[in-house]
């Protein structure tokens, strides 16, 4: 297949970078303490929740706000630690020993599987770091977060990549709420718990609240693009009908043929797709279609249902290399790159802002 795709720039800092005082990088615009959650933890669980595509690509609705959650109750988000630029937390977070005394709610016995290497228990075992996982679930979940090589439930990077694929299961929809109650409780079988976390997620969930959807046919586009939020990046992906496989290779390597989804014009093409516009394949040729919007006039001429696009000549479409759809707000939709779902992101989250299109 000869086709060009996109969304090679880089929207997602990375694990060990820093999202100075906002959540940009989430698309939610975030005050860290507004939330009450610590910076570095916060990073973690953004780029947790930005993974979950590479490690079960069937999950759907993975977002921060779960994640925070779930950390929330289990750790107050490694309140009174020491975290690390690399994501390590000292000293390391551990629970109550469960030898079945009753201490911590337990009274069934576990006995020791981790020879003490993460718990410092080699007799009975205690949950480990800031999502409180048993040794023995963390080496059959855990995922290297930070991408240093190791994998330690000490690691708020690692903690919060592993928790994200222990609750996305074999591929649930987090974004229906039934799915995201059943996972829950697959974490902690009891349903107050379930309720506590949840009120956790609902009050980050809305912190982050997006813009209204207008109505009209803008509405639908923006409807139809973000029902995908969640689903996985695949280089060459989605056409009018939906998500699809992609193609190879992306330049980090992604093989997009291994993956159902979208890239950044394939979201595009099939959002506009749902009233009746069909646009070409490609960002660079989706720019000459409708009313082109210069970069020069700046982010405030973007109007809803827009297209914003990203070139590294502002000025030179055929230099373009990712696609958005404008939300309102400072914010749009896109299928950011490898590794990164659908989601909504700020529109200042690439650099090389080239203007925009008015399809509508």
């Amino acid at each position: 297949m000869a086709a060009a795709v996109c969304c090679t720039g880089s929207v997602l800092l990375s694990a060990a970078g820093s999202l100075q005082n906002k959540d940009t990088a989430a698309g939610s615009d975030i005050d860290a303490a507004a939330a009450g959650i610590p910076q570095r933890m916060l990073t973690a669980y953004v780029t947790g929740a930005a993974q979950i595509g590479e490690h079960v690509p069937a999950c759907k609705g993975m977002r921060w706000q779960i994640l925070a959650g779930i950390a929330r109750v289990e750790s107050n988000h490694a309140s009174g630690r020491t975290i690390s630029a690399g994501g390590d937390i000292t000293p390391v977070i551990t629970g109550p020993r469960l030898d079945g005394s009753g201490a911590g709610g337990n009274t069934t016995a576990i006995r020791d599987t981790d020879g003490g290497r993460w718990d410092g228990d080699t007799e009975y075992e205690r949950a480990v770091g800031p999502f409180q996982f048993l040794p023995e679930t963390f080496r059959a979940y855990g995922k290297d977060g930070n991408r240093d090589g190791v994998t330690n439930p000490h690691n708020a990077d690692d903690a919060a990549a592993s928790a994200a694929v222990y609750l996305c299961g074999k591929g649930r929809n987090l974004g229906d709420r039934e799915q995201l109650r059943a996972a829950i409780y697959t974490y902690n079988r009891s349903w107050a718990y379930v309720d506590d976390v949840l009120s956790g997620i609902d009050r980050y969930d809305a912190l982050r609240s997006a813009p209204q959807i207008p109505g009209g046919s803008v509405g639908t586009v923006i409807q139809a693009a973000r029902a995908q939020e969640g689903v996985p990046y695949s280089w060459g992906g989605g056409n009018a009908d939906g998500p699809s496989r992609g193609i190879c290779c992306s330049p980090k390597g992604q093989d997009g043929r291994t993956v159902i989804g979208f890239d950044c014009s394939g979201l595009v093409l099939y959002a506009y797709a749902q009233v009746g516009i069909n646009l070409p394949r490609t960002a660079a040729a989706q720019a000459g279609v409708g009313r082109r919007i210069p970069a020069s006039a700046g982010y405030g001429a973007l109007h809803p249902g827009d297209l914003v696009f990203y070139g590294y000549n502002p000025t030179s479409d055929s230099t373009i290399h990712h696609v958005g759809i404008y939300i309102g707000d400072g914010q749009m939709i896109n299928a950011p790159r490898p590794g990164m779902p659908v989601r909504i992101d700020p529109v200042t989250a690439l650099p090389d802002y080239a203007g925009g299109t008015r399809l509508l």
